[in-house]
């Protein structure tokens, strides 16, 4: 298992989508999994999530062991690590949805509802939009300009500017990207933005942040 990249299974992924995105862009053995050894052991990891942030961060830290599992292989172990959508989101200090949530603290910031300041923008932001760059250094080398898929309601604001790789716009200003080391989080879903998901992909499988 040593091989593996570490699909994380805690109950709130799009888990099939990922996995097929994965195969698509060229993986090789993906362990889909909520067993902490495996990830001890796993080169590259990959935390997706859908839903409430409240209920992804439950479900994570209902697994015994995996937070931690998480934080040796990633924070002190320094693999590549990828978060989609709310496995992003996890990567700040707190969640404001449905009261105050902490998350796992390694990008710190707040994840805020989208605030409608134009009665002509829907919430959630839904569909395709627009990337652009903001940073080009370490994990941000992997975010390139083009046009992808959205699904969320709240967005991560970080409290550094300089872990914001990518913006779009949605009736103001939204974070598409952070990054940080050997992190990577992307507030759209890379397995429903066709080719340029399946790119970022590949560039993410092929990554070596040491």
């Amino acid at each position: 298992m040593s091989e593996a990249i570490a699909l994380i299974d805690y109950g709130a992924g799009n888990l099939h989508s990922v996995h097929n995105a994965l195969k698509a862009a060229g993986a090789g053995h993906i362990a889909v999994t909520a067993d902490p050894d495996i990830v001890r052991g796993a080169r590259r990891i990959v935390l997706p999530g859908v839903g409430a942030f409240s209920a992804c961060r439950n479900g994570l830290w209902s697994i015994p062991g995996m937070v931690e599992a998480l934080e040796e292989r990633v924070i002190r172990g320094g693999v590549p690590f990828l978060g989609i959508c709310v496995g992003m989101q996890l990567l700040a200090t707190r969640g404001l949805e449905h009261g105050e949530t902490p998350g796992l603290g390694w990008i710190p910031g707040d994840v805020k509802r989208i605030e409608r300041t134009d009665p002509r923008i829907k919430v959630p932001h839904m569909g395709w939009n627009d990337v652009a760059l903001t940073a080009h250094k370490g994990a941000a080398d992997l975010i390139e300009e083009g046009e992808a898929y959205f699904l969320h309601s709240y967005h991560f604001v970080p409290d550094d500017g300089h872990h914001v790789a990518a913006m779009t716009d949605h009736g103001g200003g939204i974070v598409a990207a952070v990054a940080r080391d050997n992190l990577l989080g992307v507030q759209f879903h890379p397995e429903k933005s066709q080719a340029y998901g399946l790119a970022l992909l590949a560039r993410f499988l092929e990554w070596d942040p040491q």
